[in-house]
């Protein structure tokens, strides 16, 4: 079991590398980094296809779950396209800023980050390969496989709240009249990052899904490290410095009134 996993993670993190050394060469002809967060996104469809077709037994729980990710997959990673295609050639803010701040070793140091979000991405799949991973001797109907239809179910939850925040946020941002203004419509009324939390809410789903695997329970990493980065690195600290910096004291009134992450009720 244990050298079945390493052989296939290390399968996965090779892939991950050619596939940010690919991403990196296209995003520096363009002069456009912001391409690595959709290349990011779908990259995780082939890594869980990889584990399942490596496996000699393929579980209906496995098959589904290779499915599940591809949908999540292929939606984010195409939502993320079409908005960075939309601003183009115009780099994301993000990394027009680690661009300015590394000058003239730009270059160098996007290929390294690029390939630590690779590494990330191997990471973060690790309930993808347990879930993937269940032997003959454990086979459980997937209608009796109550980690597989919880995790299902939070899976759901999170992908349709997600995309209802991206279309709510985008139909928001569509309308000249909303220039400079803060979004505050439908889920964004209770949270000021509902799309990270439904975000957030996929990777429990994949966690529980693959908790009925033989050491299923390291898969918990990954929503606990993608938490992290959302609530601590670059995904709620860095939007909400962008956005005080665009939206001012607007964006003050929000964050005194709005929770953060969880949709909650405004406070008065």
């Amino acid at each position: 079991m244990l050298i079945d996993v390493l052989i296939m993670l290390g399968l996965a993190l090779a892939f991950a590398a050619v596939e940010m050394t690919l991403t990196w060469g296209v995003a520096r002809r363009l002069r456009n980094y912001s391409i690595v967060d959709a290349v990011w996104s779908l990259g995780f469809a082939p890594i869980a296809a990889m584990y399942l077709i490596g496996r000699k037994y393929q579980p209906e729980q496995g098959i589904l779950f290779v499915l599940m990710v591809a949908f999540w997959s292929l939606r984010l990673g195409v939502h993320l396209a079409r908005r960075i295609a939309s601003h183009h050639p115009h780099e994301d803010v993000r990394y027009a800023k680690l661009r300015t701040d590394w000058g003239s070793n730009a270059d160098r140091k996007m290929f390294w980050f690029f390939q630590l979000q690779g590494a990330l991405q191997v990471v973060l799949s690790l309930p993808f390969l347990f879930a993937c991973s269940r032997s003959t001797d454990s086979k459980i109907p997937l209608e009796s496989d109550w980690f597989a239809i919880g995790g299902c179910a939070l899976w759901l939850t999170g992908l349709l709240g997600e995309s209802l925040a991206d279309r709510q946020l985008a139909r928001f941002r569509a309308d000249p009249a909303n220039k400079g203004k803060v979004c505050q419509t439908g889920l964004w009324n209770y949270s000021r990052h509902p799309n990270y939390f439904f975000e957030w809410l996929v990777w429990v789903g994949y966690a529980v899904f693959a908790l009925g695997s033989p050491w299923g329970w390291l898969g918990l990493i990954a929503p606990a490290l993608m938490l992290h980065f959302l609530l601590n690195v670059t995904g709620i600290p860095m939007t909400e410095e962008l956005s005080l910096k665009s939206k001012g004291d607007a964006y003050r009134a929000y964050q005194r009134t709005t929770s953060a992450f969880v949709p909650w009720f405004k406070k008065s």
